[in-house]
């Protein structure tokens, strides 16, 4: 008698044991559905960026490229010029800056390919060759030199691999004020005529 009355003891104590259990662990969300009755809706947190290595945001886009004022296939298959800016300087100099697209599946080597001919030692791998012709006023313009005779242009270039892009730029001397448009000549590619010259 005494051992059943422990064990019906045991028992009931065991049992409010898991009802307090039970009752402890599901109070909070009881809780917390019954305060959520009386809140309003909350929107969402707004998804955090991807990240990468080091915890790093992954770009989602790349940065937009500068739209071409005007364009010319190369030579070779898969190759072209965009030119980007032809823009007169307060030095009375001009800038031409383009970008050469290399969508070809071999290398684009610069070598002495853009060089201009009467500098050819100076002008290895760089585009010191390129030039602007004013056919109007019957003009031609090369690439402004610094005294060692350098191309004031872009220099030590490397090879461009296949799918592969260079942005490149050169100063010349300025035009009279009255010349808006010009033709570009870079070697080995189309010539782009009546380019615009802006300020």
């Amino acid at each position: 008698m005494r051992l059943l009355t422990m064990f019906r003891i045991t028992l009931t104590l065991g049992l409010l044991s898991l009802l307090v259990t039970f009752w402890g662990c599901t109070k909070p969300d009881e809780t917390k559905t019954a305060s959520s009755k009386n809140e309003p809706a909350q929107s969402a947190p707004a998804t955090p960026a991807k990240t990468g290595a080091a915890n790093t945001p992954v770009p989602t886009s790349s940065a937009p490229s500068v739209a071409a004022i005007a364009t010319a296939d190369g030579e070779r298959a898969g190759t072209h010029v965009d030119i980007t800016e032809l823009k007169r300087s307060s030095d009375n100099t001009l800038t031409l800056k383009f970008v050469m697209v290399n969508d070809s599946d071999n290398r684009l080597g610069f070598g002495y390919d853009f060089g201009d001919k009467a500098n050819e030692i100076k002008d290895f791998a760089s585009i010191g060759g390129v030039n602007l012709v004013d056919g109007a006023g019957k003009k031609k313009y090369f690439v402004v030199r610094d005294t060692e005779n350098n191309c004031v242009c872009s220099r030590d270039l490397k090879d461009m691999p296949p799918r592969g892009r260079a942005n490149l730029w050169a100063k010349f001397p300025a035009p009279p004020d009255d010349v808006q448009k010009i033709s570009i000549v870079i070697p080995h590619f189309g010539p782009i005529d009546d380019a615009p010259i802006s300020r």
